[in-house]
């Protein structure tokens, strides 16, 4: 099994240009989020939406732009406070801006609360910052509940890393806020690199984030695959020729990150047609669970 290789728009310049790309050659998924593109992602991703309407579709909820936060606060949904950390996880945030992103794209399948953990920075202990999440959660479910969305998740960068939460506390929270064990908790979104590598080892011992959340019926997205760009560097032809002679940096570090156990959805930024179906063409045979422990023993004895 291999991730499906699938668009990831963060620090995308022409988003309505990249995701035409994707979407011709075949990506299952599009991930945006408000805030991406200075806050024009959305925009430029509904008129291609509508040209490929089974693709499916996942934003998040939580940070936004400087205008954006501006015309929150004029709506009485943040506060000054708010307006200027740029990032809110309040029950009335979340249903707006989620209101937001279903008006600007039309439809969407998944809605990730976009590092939740970003409120563990400013002093808040594990019991308040589980609190916010749930209250999150509690919104989501009700646009779960009438349809509106698919489901939600969480979207995060260091929050399973540093404890913030688990998996299991997740489940927990979404069962909570549903009042039931019938929630709509659905997708979990992590980075997984060659640098960024432990969710690769833990997987290969059968454990981690990534295990759990595919018992637990969620669908998991590798974010960050090249680690913003920083990856290629570190790609030696040495490297490359342990996962597999003959590729680029990019397809091997890709074939890697998307080799991993438990991984449903990588996501690239490849946004010509020539990077993708350099990529994908790696992708078509992954590396067996063998072959991507001799890359990550390589990497820790380095």
């Amino acid at each position: 099994m291999i991730a499906a290789l699938s668009l990831g728009t963060y620090r995308v310049r022409a988003v309505s240009q990249a995701a035409r790309t994707a979407l011709a050659a075949g990506s299952p998924w599009v991930d945006t989020a408000p805030n991406y593109g200075h806050g024009r992602a959305h925009e430029e991703l509904r008129t291609v939406l509508g040209e490929y309407p089974t693709v499916q579709m996942a934003t998040k909820t939580g940070f936004f732009t400087e205008e954006q936060g501006r015309t929150a606060l004029a709506e009485g949904v943040l506060t000054r406070e708010e307006a200027a950390g740029r990032h809110s996880l309040g029950r009335g945030f979340v249903r707006w801006q989620t209101e937001r992103s279903l008006a600007a794209l039309g439809r969407v399948d998944l809605v990730f609360v976009h590092n939740p953990e970003h409120h563990g920075q400013h002093g808040l202990d594990r019991a308040a910052l589980h609190g916010r999440v749930r209250a999150a959660f509690t919104v989501l479910e009700e646009f779960a509940h009438s349809g509106r969305i698919g489901g939600y998740g969480v979207a995060t960068w260091s929050g399973l890393t540093s404890e913030a939460f688990s998996i299991p506390e997740l489940l927990t929270l979404a069962r909570q806020a549903a009042g039931s064990a019938e929630h709509h908790f659905a997708g979990l979104q992590m980075p997984v690199s060659l640098i960024m590598d432990a969710p690769i080892t833990q997987a290969l011992n059968g454990g981690g984030p990534l295990v759990q959340a595919k018992e637990a019926g969620l669908i998991t997205f590798g974010s960050a695959p090249l680690h913003g760009g920083e990856l290629l560097a570190a790609m030696t032809p040495e490297l490359v020729n342990l996962i597999r002679p003959g590729l680029s940096a990019a397809a091997a570090a890709l074939l890697a990150a998307g080799s991993c156990p438990g991984l449903d959805v990588v996501l690239t930024s490849a946004s010509t047609r020539e990077h993708w179906d350099d990529v994908a063409k790696a992708m078509a045979a992954p590396l067996t669970a063998q072959e991507l422990r001799k890359v990550t023993d390589e990497l820790a004895s380095e």
